[in-house]
């Protein structure tokens, strides 16, 4: 199997019993993600070595944010330890018309003052594959943006196939600030990955008349700006996620892909997934399925196929990590939804 690198940070999660609002809660359920964490547990639940590098504080909740990585599988030999705190998220979540609501409290967590000197590039990288990243590393902190340079530069001087999930949070950072630090890293990218909103935001391409809100999908739209996309960046493929919104309890999903050498638009299957146990993570296990896909050697339509069901499934799991496995995918994949008990 591929050895995956990814770099990002890792969150205590604090969520909302039930579909409690904030004011309602007297507790929350607790458990830890982030974009890039997230993406490495997918790898590893399908049998890839995947490691997470990060920093952590060196307490006892830096600890349990690691054994929740080590107990997935993921490798976590490189996770430097010091700064003051684990950043951490509260999430309430939405049903029906109201929508989910985060709230951030990352404010000089470790990873944000962590510099290029914290870590042997060199020695992670080694006899790696393939490295993902996401926008919200680099929009953490001025440093942490400088580090996720440093790390494409050593990961694209060895070869190394980079993927990076655009992930536009406009909590971390504005567009203009986004749009001028992205264009300088995506120098670095082979893989584009990103839905509507992070095209428009991160990298400055609206696709046509696209309405997330109402439903409709110019899927024309998605083409020309993945064609403009790849004729700037040079990216082999560019890919997106498409939700339909009915609801916060009730989406479409599906996604597209483009390819620079064959000029290819796909658009894969529509999953109508209803209602939705949690969607936090769902494009996290959407990049994690089709990284898995390409690493497998499958054909690009097929590996954006698996990435598609493999996040379906993943908005039926409570947290921020998709627990599910090849054959869940597979089965899904070949037309299984129907959800029956399995003895």
């Amino acid at each position: 199997m591929a050895k995956v690198v990814t770099m990002g940070e890792i969150m205590l999660r604090l969520s909302t019993k039930g579909y409690e609002r904030y004011l309602q809660a007297d507790k929350f359920d607790a458990c830890y993600g982030g974009g890039e964490a997230n993406v490495a547990v997918s790898l590893a639940n399908y049998g890839h070595n995947a490691e997470f590098v990060t920093k952590v504080p060196e307490n006892p909740i830096g600890d349990c944010a690691v054994a929740s990585l080590r107990k997935m599988n993921v490798k976590t030999d490189n996770i430097a330890r010091g700064g003051e705190r684990l950043g951490i998220y509260f999430l309430e979540t939405g049903a029906a018309m109201r929508a989910s609501n985060v709230v951030y409290d990352r404010a000089h967590s470790s990873i944000s003052t962590a510099v290029a000197a914290d870590f042997d590039f060199d020695k992670i990288f080694d006899g790696c594959d393939w490295f993902h990243f996401t926008g919200i590393t680099p929009a953490i902190s001025d440093a942490a943006a400088e580090l996720t340079k440093t790390a494409l530069q050593v990961a694209k001087a060895k070869g190394i196939t980079v993927s990076c999930d655009l992930n536009f949070r406009k909590k971390l950072w504005s567009s203009e600030k986004a749009q001028r630090i992205m264009t300088d890293l995506m120098q670095y990218v082979d893989i584009c990955i990103g839905n509507e909103e992070d095209a428009e935001k991160v990298l400055g391409f609206k696709p046509g008349e696209t309405d997330v809100t109402s439903g409709e999908l110019e899927l024309a739209g998605y083409k020309s700006i993945f064609e403009q996309m790849v004729a700037k960046f040079n990216f082999k493929y560019v890919i997106s996620s498409l939700r339909v919104s009915h609801s916060a309890s009730d989406n479409g999903w599906s996604a597209c892909i483009y390819s620079r050498d064959t000029k290819e638009f796909y658009h894969s299957k529509e999953y109508r997934v209803h209602p939705i146990v949690d969607r936090v993570g769902g494009g996290d296990s959407f990049a994690g399925g089709v990284i898995c896909g390409m690493l497998d050697g499958k054909d690009f339509k097929t590996a954006l196929e698996f990435g598609v069901a493999a996040s379906a499934l993943k908005h039926t799991i409570p947290g921020d990590m998709n627990m599910v496995t090849r054959s869940e995918v597979d089965a899904l994949m070949g037309g299984d939804g129907s959800g029956r008990v399995q003895r």
